[in-house]
């Protein structure tokens, strides 16, 4: 199966919330204008399709210089375990350079997976929970 990877400055916001709920990534999908901020201000948009279809997408915040935030990685449920997640994470890399930190939170549920990537846990972050 052949998937397209793209960097998207203006994703359909109905077609990503579609592709959030489909993944089962908590996002407030019910926020639509919420979702299409999250989306507008994110500086970095890599996609996966399979013939046109949204199936994957890695939302992320970066400076190109020395790090990058992946706020989400998320595969539709009907397309995971196929190796999407890891080229998303490794097209993050291909466009934000080898120099550039990749940092991320992991839901619950994905803790196992991140280390099968190459990523590293971490014992020194803090938080402030958001409100809403």
């Amino acid at each position: 199966m052949s998937f397209t990877f793209t960097v998207e400055t203006e994703l359909n916001p109905d077609e990503a919330i579609a592709l959030y709920i489909a993944s089962g990534i908590n996002r407030p999908t019910e926020q639509p204008a919420r979702m299409q901020r999250m989306l507008q201000h994110a500086n970095l948009v890599i996609t996966a399709r399979q013939d046109g279809k949204l199936v994957g997408l890695a939302r992320c915040l970066t400076d190109y210089s020395f790090v990058v935030y992946i706020a989400d990685l998320l595969v539709d449920k009907a397309w995971q375990q196929q190796g999407i997640g890891a080229q998303l994470l490794a097209e993050v890399q291909r466009h934000t350079g080898p120099q550039v930190q990749q940092l991320l939170l992991s839901a619950p549920s994905a803790m196992e997976y991140y280390p099968k990537v190459g990523f590293q846990p971490l014992n020194n972050a803090f938080a402030i929970a958001r409100k809403a």
